[in-house]
């Protein structure tokens, strides 16, 4: 039986203090992104946007967020009414489901699955229900769909691009799943924080498939896309009933805040694009390095299309167990990573997988994977 997720990220970041190890474990760039955000930032602060923003976020944001969902989607949202300036995805996530779940509802979640969807869910009495995610390929299946709905099936909650796999799936497995919105009658909730980092296939909102836009709320943040994961300035979008309930959640939550980088993420938003893609590709590169690295030291490397994250199976390594892995590797090789197995309602399924984080710099990754190859040959 795995280790709760919480239990095992305090683990890991407890021994990479400890033995000094490359901490590859959390998904946190180790270098600023994108440097116009940096001086944006400073000339807010310099503008005197220091005091409370409204609760729904200030205006110039929420209207940059409805013309990028417009303009990369073709989602229309009235930015008054529509849109909700959140602390970070998480938060947005937090409020919604707090929002819309009620005792003895059911979430349909792809797992493995980002951490604080359950622990929020059990807030309000909610269980999930797992889609299992089979690896390599990771791939949405009718069969696991239908296996997951029970009449108390209340909302699914989306992830893709997904975290940890690092899959984005594709046009057949997004109209599977909104067809069994529709027929079910469910509420979607989609966490689309990776939305820009994809290296592979296309991401397309759930939101913009046929009868999805009524019942979607649509989740992402600025951090993941420009490397600012700090900033915690993240967004809600989706209809105005179902956006009025989150609202009056989110007001008790942290009602409002980082007012000066609000401001600073409505002139993200409003960047070319490729300066986003010319970040995602720093990125692409990077996780090739990383891969690239690992394969080489002995490690099964599996198939990624995107996030912050690649996946290995250690199991050719001799090593069944990646948990008991990543607990030993800080120590016998100054790595530090995270099992798959922490994060999925399943651990045997995924009980051969290791998550590394690749968006450090070039030096920190070739450390790693120097490490690790000279504890692979050394076994």
């Amino acid at each position: 039986m795995s280790a709760p997720a919480t239990t095992i990220f305090t683990a890991m970041a407890a021994l990479a203090e400890e033995t000094g190890a490359v901490d590859l474990g959390q998904g946190s760039p180790d270098e600023d992104g994108t440097v116009v955000l940096l001086e944006a930032a400073v000339d807010a602060l310099r503008a005197g946007h220091n005091q409370y923003a409204p609760l729904a976020g200030v205006p110039v944001l929420r209207q940059a967020i409805a013309d990028h969902q417009r303009r990369r989607y073709g989602l229309s949202f009235d930015p008054d009414r529509e849109v909700q300036v959140t602390f970070g995805a998480t938060e947005g996530l937090a409020a919604a489901l707090l929002a819309l779940l009620r005792p003895g509802d059911e979430v349909l979640v792809l797992d493995p699955s980002y951490d604080s969807y359950a622990p929020i869910a059990r807030r309000v009495g909610a269980t999930m229900r797992p889609i299992p995610l089979e690896p390599p390929a990771w791939r949405v299946t009718p069969e696991a769909v239908a296996a997951a709905i029970t009449p108390r099936t209340r909302m699914l909650l989306l992830n893709s691009p997904h975290n940890p796999t690092g899959r984005v799936l594709d046009r057949g497995e997004l109209e599977l799943l909104a067809g069994v919105c529709r027929e079910h009658d469910l509420l979607a909730l989609t966490d689309e924080v990776y939305e820009r980092l994809v290296y592979e296939g296309t991401h397309l909102p759930l939101a913009t498939f046929d009868g999805m836009a009524e019942r979607t709320l649509t989740v992402s943040s600025l951090a993941k896309t420009h490397g600012l994961t700090g900033w915690k300035v993240g967004w809600v979008t989706g209809p105005a009933d179902l956006m009025a309930q989150v609202r009056g959640v989110k007001q008790f939550l942290s009602f409002a805040g980082g007012t000066p980088l609000q401001h600073a993420a409505a002139v993200g938003l409003n960047l070319p694009d490729r300066v986003v893609d010319d970040y995602a590709a720093g990125l692409r590169a990077k996780r090739d390095r990383l891969a690239d690295g690992l394969a080489a030291a002995g490690f099964s490397v599996l198939p990624n299309q995107g996030t912050y994250f690649l996946n290995v199976d250690v199991a050719p390594l001799g090593e069944p167990d990646a948990e008991a892995l990543a607990l030993r590797l800080p120590v016998e090789a100054g790595v530090v990573a995270i099992p798959v197995s922490a994060l999925s309602a399943d651990p045997v399924r995924v009980g051969s997988i290791l998550r590394f984080a690749c968006c450090k710099r070039d030096a920190v990754l070739d450390d790693a994977v120097d490490r690790l190859s000279s504890w692979a040959a050394a076994r």
